[in-house]
């Protein structure tokens, strides 16, 4: 099984990057800059494909490196990402092992702050749970991706209109395809820490935009999930906007994004 590594890039020196990452595996990189330009590098002895865009939205870069993948499995990835010595083989040896399995998540190390997940079990991953996960700790079987369709939206995430989510959509969709995905307990890396490029603090665009996402999540249910991220998150998230106001923030998103289905 051959492994290709899918980097969503955001002004990068792409040279530095396959030492920097320590990738070990055939590789597209996408990097999102002042430019439009391909050029193919050669790092020990595997094959790396730049594109240079000066397109943003992290959805669409995402879905041009699809577009340009190659091999049995892919690996979504992001430019702060540093892998194990071993990730390539930990990622084939666990597809070897499941071959039921679509799409496997694994872990990746992360601050604190920023962790929403750790796999403690291998389990499979459903609709009502599959929020939890970012794209970055994915690796997908080529093929059936492509058999689905499924595509990253380019309404979320950094660089596009409304803030980060196109990696719940992403699963969720995957799995209204029929696309097994599982979660397992291999680490194949670690994430540095940087500024994130689109969190400014749980103000009201958050509230708002996290209620767009909701109406394309969960449809008629998006207003009950509204509340319940209200109430459960509160204490996190409601310090300076009252669980209330958030509420409402969040209805008018699911109000535009309604309108969005319309367009």
């Amino acid at each position: 099984m051959r492994l290709c590594v899918l980097v969503s890039a955001l002004e990068k020196k792409v040279s530095d990057m396959p030492r920097n990452m320590g990738l070990k595996s055939d590789a597209v990189i996408v990097n999102q800059c002042g430019e439009d330009s391909s050029t193919e590098l050669s790092y020990e002895g595997k094959k790396i494909l730049v594109l240079n865009r000066s397109e943003r939205g992290v959805g669409k870069s995402r879905n041009l490196a699809l577009d340009n993948a190659w091999g049995d499995v892919v690996l979504f990835s992001d430019d702060d990402i540093c892998y194990e010595e071993d990730y390539a083989a930990r990622i084939i040896q666990a597809f070897r092992r499941r071959p039921a399995a679509d799409i496997l998540l694994f872990n990746v190390r992360v601050n604190p702050d920023r962790r929403t997940y750790w796999n403690e079990k291998n389990r499979k991953v459903h609709w009502y749970n599959c929020g939890r996960y970012p794209t970055f700790c994915a690796a997908a079987k080529l093929d059936r991706l492509k058999e689905s369709g499924v595509r990253f939206s380019p309404l979320f995430g950094g660089g596009a209109p409304y803030s980060n989510g196109e990696d719940s959509l992403f699963f969720m969709d995957c799995i209204k395809k029929g696309l097994k995905i599982y979660t397992v307990t291999s680490v194949i890396g670690t994430e540095r820490s940087r500024k994130s490029t689109w969190f400014k603090g749980y103000d009201e665009k958050f509230f708002y935009d996290r209620g767009v996402l909701f109406h394309f999540l969960y449809g008629k249910w998006a207003r009950l999930w509204a509340l319940r991220f209200a109430i459960v998150k509160r204490k996190i998230m409601c310090k300076d906007i009252k669980p209330a106001r958030a509420y409402k923030l969040m209805d008018q998103g699911i109000e535009k994004g309604k309108s969005l289905c319309r367009e």
